[in-house]
């Protein structure tokens, strides 16, 4: 059964929000490489034709894609050679063998990077949300080239979160104007912190990732993963979170403390009157802040070369 957007509502141009989704993909370059089991990974690739430039890997949150960074990657691109993931099992790539398995996800994403990042050259990761999570365990098998890593908001760590409403199943059956407003809530619970900033580019987002994920993230995010892991990371850990993540508000310091105790010089970037989704709710924001992070992390790796 086929989506009906038709309740989503337009850009302020009068263009649909897939229209502009579009838009930017077709500032990339899309790239499906093998990802070990059969299947392959799409990736979507901003700014990679200057071979100087830093390489950053995005990874996008649960039930997700490519589209979290929608508002970040012609930006970051700027400055860095950008690959934004499509995980294994969410947006337009093959699943893993194992759903449910964060390691099943792992492996797939290690050969991915594999196939497509030079292997002569450094690189970073920001991983939002289940992305984090997804960017901890790879960090256990990069090596030294991956230089930094960037946790937003991330989830699977073993720490309080403050009981919220239940978010609700978006199914393709259901009538145009009831989709949309049950994305706009889920997202109002969970992403946004602001009601007024949840659009129609979020919504058709939240619609179109969600009828269509594979992955089980959210499990894996209730078993803690990323906390079982850290200890073996070895990367320098940075943190961008929202002041008012659903996920972490307002139990941000036991996260910090939680890095800290592991790597006593994380340093956690906090954005004002944003939520979860902090990369979409406070674009301009974040963009510099993970811009200034990565920036002075290439400018340590000069000085020490």
């Amino acid at each position: 059964m086929s989506l009906d957007y038709s309740a989503v509502p337009r850009m302020p141009d009068g263009h649909t929000a897939a229209e502009y989704i579009d838009s930017i993909a077709a500032l990339s370059q899309a790239v499906r490489v093998p990802m070990g089991n059969g299947g392959r990974m799409m990736w979507h690739v901003f700014g990679a034709d200057q071979s100087n430039k830093p390489i950053l890997l995005l990874f996008h949150g649960g039930s997700g894609s490519w589209i979290h960074w929608i508002r970040n990657v012609v930006p970051l691109s700027q400055h860095f050679a950008v690959y934004a993931a499509d995980l294994p099992g969410l947006g337009d790539s093959d699943p893993p063998d194992d759903v449910r398995d964060i390691w099943s996800v792992t492996r797939c994403v290690k050969t991915a990077m594999d196939a497509l990042i030079p292997r002569d050259r450094d690189f970073a990761i920001t991983g939002f949300s289940f992305g984090g999570m997804v960017s901890g365990h790879v960090a256990t098998l990069a090596g030294d080239r991956l230089r930094r890593l960037v946790l937003v908001g991330a989830g699977g760590l073993k720490a309080t979160r403050k009981p919220g409403p239940k978010l609700r199943k978006l199914l393709p059956e259901m009538a145009p104007d009831v989709l949309a407003a049950e994305a706009r809530r889920n997202l109002e619970i969970l992403m946004l912190h602001d009601p007024a900033k949840v659009d129609g580019v979020a919504i058709h987002m939240q619609i179109l990732n969600t009828t269509r994920a594979k992955t089980r993230s959210r499990e894996m995010g209730q078993a803690f993963k990323l906390s079982e892991v850290l200890p073996k990371v070895k990367t320098p850990l940075t943190g961008i979170w929202g002041e008012y993540d659903s996920t972490t508000y307002p139990h941000i310091q036991e996260r910090i403390d939680l890095f800290r105790a592991l790597q006593p010089d994380f340093k956690m970037n906090v954005i004002q009157d944003a939520g979860h989704w902090v990369a979409y709710e406070a674009a301009e924001a974040f963009n510099a802040r993970l811009i200034k992070v990565l920036t002075h992390e290439n400018r340590n790796l000069r000085d020490r070369e």
